[in-house]
């Protein structure tokens, strides 16, 4: 529901954010939540019944649920990377601000994204057999019995675990510590000239925004591999445990708490956006109020 209320207020565009930052940030809660749908709702609810009753054998419904499932898992992540791209050319490189950072490039990056993210995924398809694994453990398609031992598959998979979010939480760390550095170092030589000027008490509205946009980016970036990370530890060990090293097997618990903070992040944008955004908490009470405005209406007339 969180998902959906954002993408209706920041579809609208009058939040005091850039159409670019705007499609980034629309792109990001859709993909979330595809992510809820796809691996929460269907998963635990609508699967889990039609399996009990037999009505998908003979059909590789679990493979395309597989791939759609780390498809848009992929999107998700790779979306908040693009978008920490894209306000780190805005912040730290002005001359391809104008090139780089519009409309029209966000809209061709987020299409490269989710296409490769899907291309990227379609090996999840033969590595599953097409039954759902129900039991006391948090379950999915059983995996086939040459895949857990097979070095290619593992090499397969540990690449993909690399990449998705390995090179992810690299990449945000990286931008956000160059967009740090470069924005105390332009603060500083911005002072310095307000000081010569004579002007110390005049505000900067463009240091203001710079700020504005990096807190932003700061939480969005920071919440998102602090809630990954658990998930991302326990599918690389559970991996490496399946190869025969039996020391690094995890509890179940790390499974369970990793994917809960994993369904958790694609549902805590909302409450960043109202954090940092007034014009945002302000649409937000708008569609809070709304239902109750007509019973308001007849109380005071």
């Amino acid at each position: 529901m969180s998902n959906i209320v954002t993408i209706v207020i920041l579809s609208q565009e009058k939040c005091g954010l850039s159409r670019c930052v705007s499609h980034y940030l629309v792109a990001m809660a859709i993909a979330d939540l595809l992510v809820t749908i796809f691996d929460l709702i269907l998963r635990h609810i609508l699967f889990v019944y039609l399996d009990g009753q037999h009505l998908l054998e003979g059909l590789p419904v679990c493979n395309i649920h597989a791939v759609l499932i780390y498809a848009a898992t992929d999107c998700s992540v790779w979306f908040t990377v693009t978008f920490t791209f894209d306000r780190f050319v805005a912040i730290c490189c002005p001359n391809l601000r104008s090139k780089y950072c519009n409309v029209q490039t966000a809209a061709v990056v987020l299409a490269t994204v989710t296409g490769l993210s899907c291309l990227k995924n379609i090996f999840w398809y033969f590595m599953l057999r097409n039954k759902y694994h129900v039991g006391s453990r948090a379950w999915f398609c059983w995996v086939k019995r040459d895949v857990k031992s097979s070095p290619v598959w593992a090499a397969i998979e540990f690449c993909h675990y690399i990449l998705t979010p390995g090179v992810a939480f690299i990449l945000i760390l990286l931008l956000n510590f160059l967009m740090v550095r470069h924005i105390v170092v332009t603060s500083r030589s911005r002072r310095r000239l307000h000081q010569q000027s004579k002007r110390k008490s005049v505000k900067d509205p463009e240091m203001k925004s710079r700020m504005n946009s990096i807190i932003l980016l700061f939480l969005i970036s920071g919440n998102f591999i602090l809630l990954w990370s658990v998930s991302m530890v326990y599918s690389i060990s559970r991996r490496i445990f399946f190869l025969g090293y039996k020391s690094l097997d995890l509890r179940i618990f790390a499974m369970e708490l990793g994917y809960m903070l994993q369904m958790l992040s694609c549902c805590t944008n909302t409450v960043i956006y109202v954090i940092a955004h007034p014009k945002f908490r302000e649409h937000l009470k708008n569609i809070v109020y709304y239902p109750f405005t007509p019973i308001v209406k007849c109380i005071k007339h």
